[in-house]
């Protein structure tokens, strides 16, 4: 697999349904394993809970520009678990008591699993996530 933008994520980026400047995005570590990828997926609620490696992180300063998507890099702290093979970048949606995630309702953006880096096997310690610097950043539309 190589790194891909969910298709329903592209569509909602085309019709002003994602801001990624403004809308709460996460990224979470994902076992492969467990989930297989497929540009069909739509919301978080696709990625079985045994396949999350880590708890969903919220990505901060995000930038945009010439297309593509920045945002400072992730520290997940203390993580133990199986193989990580994969980052999903998705979009957090709220239930309607405003509180809890709605993961049926939280569109899925991008996968990721071309990485320096990847896989990586957790040993309890942090891992960080640095993204690219390139003209690509995180993802180009």
């Amino acid at each position: 697999m190589a790194n891909s933008l969910y298709d329903k994520g592209r569509q909602r980026f085309l019709e002003a349904q994602l801001n990624w400047l403004t809308d709460d995005i996460k990224v979470v570590m994902v076992d492969t394993a467990v989930y297989t990828f497929a540009s069909t997926h739509e919301f978080f609620a696709s990625i079985p809970a045994a396949a999350r490696i880590t708890a969903p992180t919220t990505l901060t300063n995000k930038t945009s520009t010439n297309g593509a998507a920045d945002a400072q890099d992730v520290t997940f702290a203390a993580v133990n678990g199986p193989s990580i093979e994969a980052l999903v970048i998705y979009r957090e949606v709220l239930g309607t008591d405003g509180i809890t995630p709605d993961e049926a309702a939280s569109p899925l953006i991008a996968y990721i699993d071309t990485a320096t880096g990847l896989p990586i096997t957790p040993n309890g310690g942090d891992i960080i996530v640095t993204w690219d610097n390139g003209i690509n950043k995180i993802f180009r539309l």
